[in-house]
Formats: structure tokens, sequence, C-alpha cells
């Protein structure tokens, strides 16, 4: 008995360090130095202004969605044990020294900021971590015994989990549902029986976690989902038109515009025209991600400032700080290269 609780303890204390190992080294060793800022010169008015370090901070819960669509993309082809549980937590701290380096460049990450990043990257290795274990020795087992419909059900799951969270909080998603059409689906021998149990138990803890950050987040109050930019080299007609952007004034050009992967589709959209962006929520720095297999060619203010694979795509993901007046020209010098804009990060 003391032998196991010895054995216990060291247990719980490599996984302490394991956690803790890569927050220490983020917070103390991916540091900046804080650079003077330019004031707003368009969008003034402080509740039209965000924190300009999000740009930046936001990122890391976005490594988490690209995992998750990495892992989805494994299922295509491939059995659980397949996907690279490591790497994908190795490029979630890797990435996110890179950005709260830069972040620290605007002033202070922040310690809400990081206080979530942390959370949810230790959140995020603990679920990595106990996934791979599971997959690589009782899951691996069981598929020897063949496919089973439940296979399917997750690898149907997997790509509607990873487009969902493109756009909406991962609280927000209906595991309970997923769970019941897991235990619908016709038993087909040990594997359906192995994977009722792994992947109910596993939705049915998520969707539980989902309802206590769910009051949480409504007790702090919804992230806005709309914010307002500075345009420059189109016409109001044509920026009215694109969808759901109100336009609040004419000279200079300024529109409220959705935010998240809906902005991200403006910018290219934007590009297109010929016009370029002067503000976004009065800030003047933004982060943006691309795709691609070698490193992109970007313009004299662009950054690139991570590096790291692409979950299950051949593919690496590189993240480029740049400054509002030169992202059209950078999204357009990349669009004309063999890789893909992938994100603007929009605080």
């Amino acid at each position: 008995m003391k032998r196991f609780f010895k054995w216990l303890g060291l247990a719980l204390l490599a996984l302490v360090l394991i956690i803790a190992g890569p927050i220490l080294y983020v917070e103390f060793a991916c540091r900046g130095e804080p650079l003077a800022q330019a004031e707003p010169a368009y969008i003034t008015d402080p509740d039209d202004r965000r924190p300009e370090a999000r740009t930046y901070m936001v990122y890391p819960e976005w490594h988490i969605v690209y995992a998750y669509e990495g892992y989805a993309e494994t299922l295509k082809t491939e059995a659980p044990h397949g996907f690279g549980y490591l790497s994908a937590v190795a490029g979630f701290w890797s990435s996110a020294c890179g950005v709260k380096a830069k972040a620290d460049e605007l002033g202070e990450a922040g310690f809400a900021s990081k206080a979530t990043i942390y959370t949810i990257g230790a959140s995020f290795t603990l679920e990595m971590l106990f996934k791979a274990a599971y997959e690589e020795t009782i899951g691996r087992i069981a598929r020897l015994a063949g496919t089973s419909p439940q296979d399917g059900i997750e690898a149907d799951m997997a790509a509607d989990y990873a487009t969902f969270l493109q756009q909406v909080p991962w609280y927000k998603y209906d595991f309970d549902a997923w769970t019941t059409r897991l235990w619908e689906a016709p038993v087909e021998g040990a594997r359906s029986w192995e994977r009722r149990l792994a992947l109910g138990l596993e939705w049915k803890a998520k969707a539980a976690y989902a309802k206590v950050i769910a009051e949480a987040a409504a007790a702090v109050g919804a992230d806005q989902l709309t914010m307002k930019i500075a345009v420059d080299g189109v016409s109001e007609t044509w920026l009215a038109s694109q969808p759901d952007v109100q336009i609040l004034s004419s000279d200079p050009l300024i529109a409220e515009v959705p935010r998240y992967r809906v902005f991200t589709t403006l910018v290219r959209a934007l590009t297109a025209e010929g016009g370029t962006l002067l503000e976004i929520a009065g800030n003047d720095d933004i982060l943006l991600s691309y795709l691609g297999e070698t490193p992109p060619e970007v313009t004299n203010t662009a950054e690139i400032i991570s590096d790291t694979p692409r979950a299950s795509f051949r593919e690496r993901r590189y993240l480029i700080a740049t400054k509002v007046t030169d992202l059209t020209a950078l999204v357009k010098l990349l669009g004309d290269q063999r890789g893909l804009l992938e994100h603007i990060y929009d605080y």
C-alpha cells in the first residue's frame, strides 16, 4: 500500500510539472519590451475600442479549435490513435510563447488574458494527454476488432464540432444530442461497446462542464459580436452591400462589422475591391494566420512570430503580426503565393 501511494504521489507530481512547466516558461521566458503606441485617430470612443493585445492573446483559444479540426481530419482515414496529441499540445505552448511576447510590446498582456490562456492550456494539455493515453492503449486494442457504427458517429461529430467552433463558443455545443446518437446506433461487436462507453463518458463530462462555463460566461456577460472599423479606398455603397455591415459615417468611412470568421471573409472582399483598413476597433496592430508548406513572403511591416505544424495536414501554420494599414496589402501578397490566409484575429 505504501508503494502504491508513493507511485501515485510521484505520478501526480509529474502531472503537476507537466502542466506547470509550460505555464512558467511562457510567463517568465516569453517576454517583449513595451513599445510606444499610437493613439487612435478614427475610432476614439472608449466604448468602441478593444484591447489591442487581445489580437495576440486570443490565438491560443483558436489553436484548440484548429486541433479539433485536425482531429476531425485524422478520423476521415485513420483511427483516433493516429492523431498527434503531443504535437497539438506542443504547438499550443509554442505559439502561446510567441503571441505573449508580442502582446507585451503593446504594454502588458494583462492578468485576465494570461489567466485564460494558462487555464485553457492546462485543460487542453490534460485532455490531450488522457485521450492519448487511452487511445494508444485500450482504444487501439479495441480497434483491432474492426470499426463500428459508433466510429462513424465520432467522425461526424468531430467534423461538425470543428465547424461549429469557427464562429460559436464551445460551451454552446450540444454534446448531449451526439451522446444520444451514439447510443442509438446499432451495436456491432466489442468495438461498439467500447466506443459507447469511452465517448459517452467523454461527451457527458463535456456537456456538464459546458453548463458550468455557460453560467459563468452569462454572469460576466457575452462578448460583443461586432466592432467598428475605419476604411479607405472603397465606396460607401460597396461597403454597405457587404453582409451584416452597418455604415456609421461617410467621412471618414466608418462601419460596424461582424467579428470572428465573418470578418476574415470581409477583409478578403475588401482586399479584392482595392480597399485599405485604417483602424480596427481603434487599433493599428493585427495578427493573422497563414497556412503553407514553406514560410511566406511578407511585407516590410509584417513579422512571422510563430511557426508550428498544422495538425493532421501537410501545411504549417504561420502567425504573422502586421499593421492594420498594411493588412490588405499583406493579404493580397499572401494570396499570390501557394498558401492560404486562414484567419484574422480581431481582438
